[in-house]
């Protein structure tokens, strides 16, 4: 049952972050995209940082809280200094729905191996539907060089993120 959970939950979390990308967001759409990434990331994190066993899944999970926290903050910040809003599109809401139904399964599993095994597969399939995101279609239709600079930096974010996620998903049993 916990297998199928996961894999209904890695499926769900895949097609929703593939299902509807345009080609073209705009640069405040982008910005949200980026918002939402990262709110998500928290979101999930705060989860994991509480319900994991591992130690390392924990530290992970911290990791996740405290620079993806940073990480808004700092791209609200510069966003807010060009007068760069955030809108909303289908990309920014179903990376929300799939976050939020995530966090809910993380919820909802209890904790040990398999809680900890559920919260790395999905961060590995997250970081990597972002990096696919960001290459393919969120630099691809940046306009102003403050978003492609937050982009650049989320993108080495979450490339390190990813590396340590494969690391840390390695390691469990």
């Amino acid at each position: 049952m916990k297998k199928m959970a996961l894999l209904v939950l890695v499926t769900l979390a895949t097609s929703c972050l593939t299902s509807y990308q345009p080609k073209h967001l705009t640069d405040p759409e982008i910005a949200m995209v980026m918002r939402v990434a990262n709110l998500g990331e928290v979101r999930e994190g705060n989860v994991a940082r509480t319900k994991a066993a591992d130690a390392a899944v924990r530290e992970f999970a911290v990791m996740m809280v405290n620079e993806h926290t940073e990480g808004n903050v700092k791209t609200e910040e510069a966003l807010a200094k060009k007068e760069i809003p955030s809108d909303d599109s289908n990309t920014s809401r179903e990376l929300d729905v799939a976050s939020a139904t995530a966090a809910d399964s993380l919820r909802a599993t209890p904790e040990g191996p398999a809680f900890d095994r559920m919260y790395m597969d999905r961060q590995v399939s997250v970081h990597e539907n972002l990096l696919s995101m960001i290459e393919k279609t969120l630099l691809p239709a940046a306009r102003a060089s403050v978003v492609k600079t937050a982009l650049n930096d989320m993108k080495k974010t979450v490339t390190k993120h990813l590396e340590k996620a494969r690391q840390v998903r390695s390691a469990l049993k």
